[in-house]
């Protein structure tokens, strides 16, 4: 029994020197046997193993022949295309097999009965293969090998995106009443990596409570949305978004709009001008409520309206055609819903149309003087105040005399008095 070297590489083989680069020997064995210090001359980088064989003919062949490939991603239900190419090939076949190590082909030779796989490309530096209707257990480790001697391996893996399903809002009631607190939840499934899911209130983006479950191989997502509403919620729409990898074509999203019920709001609106005997007035009763507080009511100082022949209530306007003096009160407008009564009041005085441009003449007369008279007493106070600051002046510096020659305290006491007497000769009157 005699030993015969065989040589294993790695999946990456080791980089030759320029000397040996894609050197291949073949020691071809027809009724001779080496020993092992015959295998000294030819040991190449790697590992070298020795087997105890039978005496037969053994090829033994290193060359530089590797199958380059490529990763794949694909969305579930898609197309996948694996490609195993050579540089350089002295006519070794290519062969695919799956992550199960089934063959699929074998040159142009399909070996495995899946009419989702099909020939691409088969030649002696390629083989390309498609794999259609991709699902979620196709993904993994696929394998070409070049049958070289001995076999050269390099492997793709293949990535399946799960399709996040059309996402559904839930814990919506219609309608809602106002101030009642309520939670709307975005349930997505399938997903694979997880969606995100993203909430919009009308166009702007509110942040929800986003939650994860793993479902086998995909995902299930949830997010909610907690809130009081209120009347300015009727009508709002909420949308869901969901955010992923496979969906960068088709969004997908759920909106829902919600309805709010919520009691009336009444205002009356008249216009600014001073009513007048015999001019025309509309009074507009504006309610706003859900449901909508169809019809309102008028009334004058508590009863019904006195003159519907110049008072017309149409929908919410109450209309005069001609005021006059009995037209004076108050009129209450009142709308109510279900949920609720509203009312708004507007007191009507109605003038003479003479009345009011006297009064008019009046007031600007009276205007006009008590701006003189501010005036006036304005410049008396100016006046008056610099005369008598000046005046003080001077009785303090005249009180002052009889002490300033004085060459003691006696002296100045007894002048100041002399003083005193001349000047109770002299008046000074201040007004």
């Amino acid at each position: 029994m005699k030993l015969v070297l065989s040589e294993s590489f790695s999946r990456k083989p080791p980089v030759p020197s320029p000397c040996d680069e894609w050197l291949e020997i073949t020691a071809s064995m027809k009724n001779t046997a080496y020993s092992t210090t015959d295998f000294d001359s030819i040991h190449h980088a790697g590992k070298t193993r020795l087997h105890p064989v039978e005496l037969s003919p053994v090829n033994v062949s290193i060359s530089g022949q590797y199958p380059l490939v490529q990763n794949v991603t694909v969305t579930e239900g898609g197309t996948a295309n694996m490609t195993c190419r050579v540089e350089y090939n002295d006519n070794t076949s290519l062969q695919w097999s799956n992550p199960a190590q089934q063959t699929l082909f074998f040159g142009d030779k399909k070996a495995l009965r899946d009419n989702r796989i099909e020939l691409v490309r088969a030649s002696w530096s390629e083989l390309t293969i498609s794999i259609s209707d991709v699902t979620l257990s196709d993904e993994g480790m696929y394998t070409c090998s070049l049958f070289t001697m001995p076999v050269r391996t390099a492997k793709a893996y293949m990535t399946v995106l799960g399709v996040p399903e059309k996402p559904e809002i839930a814990g919506l009631t219609k309608p809602a009443l106002e101030g009642d607190h309520i939670t709307l939840t975005c349930i997505t499934q399938g997903s694979k990596p997880a969606a995100d899911l993203r909430w919009f209130r009308n166009e702007k983006e509110v942040k929800g409570a986003k939650e994860v479950n793993a479902s086998g191989k995909t995902f299930t997502v949830r997010s909610s949305l907690e809130m009081y509403v209120d009347r300015n919620d009727d009508g709002v729409a909420y949308t869901c978004k969901v955010d992923h990898v496979a969906l960068a074509q088709t969004p997908q999203q759920a909106t829902e709009v919600l309805e709010v019920h919520y009691a009336p709001r009444v205002e009356i609106v008249h216009p600014p001008a001073v009513p007048q005997e015999g001019q025309y007035l509309k009074l507009e009763c504006l309610s706003k409520g859900n449901p909508s507080p169809d019809p309102v009511m008028w009334t004058k100082d508590g009863g019904e309206l006195p003159d519907l022949d110049r008072m017309i209530v149409e929908g919410r306007e109450l209309t005069f055609t001609s005021l006059n003096k009995t037209d004076n009160g108050t009129y209450r407008c009142e709308a109510s819903n279900h949920l609720g009564i509203s009312t708004a009041e507007y007191v009507l005085y109605v003038y003479d149309p003479n009345a009011v441009g006297q009064h008019g003449t009046d007031h600007a007369l009276i205007g006009g003087v008590v701006a003189v008279v501010v005036f006036v007493t304005l410049c008396l106070i100016i006046v008056l105040g610099r005369y008598l600051a000046r005046h003080k002046g001077t009785y303090l510096t005249n009180e002052a005399k009889g002490a300033d020659d004085a060459p003691d305290a006696d002296t100045a006491i007894i002048n100041a008095e002399g003083n005193h007497a001349h000047a109770e000769e002299k008046k000074e009157y201040f007004i």
